[in-house]
């Protein structure tokens, strides 16, 4: 498969994506449609759900190989990787505070990103393993942690106490991270009979879910768009060129340890991508002298639909170059 455009136009072209353009569209005309507060964290809390559960009835039959710990073993040098190089590059334009804020946002992942890369991958017929949901879980809170021992070790006035206990729970016992998680074990303990069971729902619904999701996910992109003409060229260039060379460095860690194609996209994706929801939450408790319209329309705004729309066949693109 080459690039010149069939790998992008391919994505592009599934529902999910198209739903995605159909919400910004939406925004942009000046359209009345909204999708009720409580509807899109159902939503979300379902796709973790899916995810989690088939990952853990794939991670039964995969076993625990070297290969599976190398590659969780990747995923967390690169969460704790990525807040501490970005933040010296943030910190050429930004304080200390909205740096940090913006370097864990990076560090961290986004879960509907790897979602939608797993679906880009099944239309193309590729295999994954479930083990990545695994990796997905483990890279969501070392970056949180990370950006505050930055804040602590680099802010003017001498060390910040933080409330380290509530910290943790933030980061370790979030939602998003407890329900991934937890799922995933649910997933493991009951393997292919569990699977059967609840096939119907996990799988059967999972595509329409994830449409209605990104549907809502457009919408909230195009009106954080507004915020970005507050952060200039620097941050937005920021937030395309660094999910770049994040993948990068991604597929050059997923060759050495040798992963499938699908892993390896996988994985790039997860270096690729940008928390939204956990690493927000957790910086607005922590360090409210971060600025949210920075460290949230970056990630939303520009690192999100960038790799949803060109980065998933971008990356896929470099990952046939480097696997010839």
């Amino acid at each position: 498969m080459d690039m010149n455009g069939n790998l992008i136009m391919s994505n592009i072209l599934n529902p999910p994506v198209l739903f995605f353009f159909l919400g910004m569209t939406a925004v942009f005309v000046k359209s009345d449609l909204e999708i009720p507060a409580p509807v899109p964290k159902l939503l979300s809390l379902y796709l973790l759900f899916a995810i989690g559960f088939k990952g853990g009835v794939e991670l039964i039959k995969s076993g625990v190989t070297q290969e599976v710990l190398l590659t969780l073993l990747a995923a967390m040098l690169m969460a704790c990787f990525v807040p501490i190089y970005t933040f010296f590059i943030l910190k050429l334009k930004l304080d200390t505070y909205d740096a940090a804020a913006i370097a864990a946002t990076y560090g961290s992942i986004s879960a509907v990103t790897f979602i939608t890369a797993s679906a880009f991958l099944t239309e193309l017929g590729m295999d994954f393993d479930g083990y990545m949901v695994a990796a997905l879980a483990l890279m969501e809170s070392p970056a949180i942690i990370v950006g505050l021992i930055l804040v602590n070790l680099f802010t003017v006035d001498g060390k910040r106490e933080f409330a380290w206990k509530e910290v943790l729970q933030e980061a370790f016992l979030n939602s998003s991270v407890f329900l991934l998680v937890g799922s995933l074990v649910i997933g493991f303990l009951t393997g292919e009979h569990g699977w059967q069971v609840l096939e119907p729902f996990t799988q059967g619904m999972f595509y329409g879910v994830l449409t209605f999701f990104l549907l809502d996910m457009g919408l909230v992109a195009a009106r954080r768009i507004k915020d970005l003409q507050k952060t200039g060229i620097f941050l937005i260039s920021f937030a395309i060129l660094i999910p770049i060379l994040n993948a990068g460095i991604g597929l050059l860690l997923a060759k050495l340890i040798g992963m499938s194609q699908g892993d390896a996209l996988l994985f790039a994706v997860l270096c690729a991508s940008a928390s939204y929801i956990a690493v927000p939450a957790a910086m607005r408790l922590t360090v409210p002298e971060a600025n949210p319209s920075l460290y949230v329309s970056t990630a939303l705004a520009v690192t999100f639909p960038f790799n949803i729309i060109v980065g998933i066949p971008l990356y896929l693109y470099g990952i046939n170059l480097l696997w010839r």
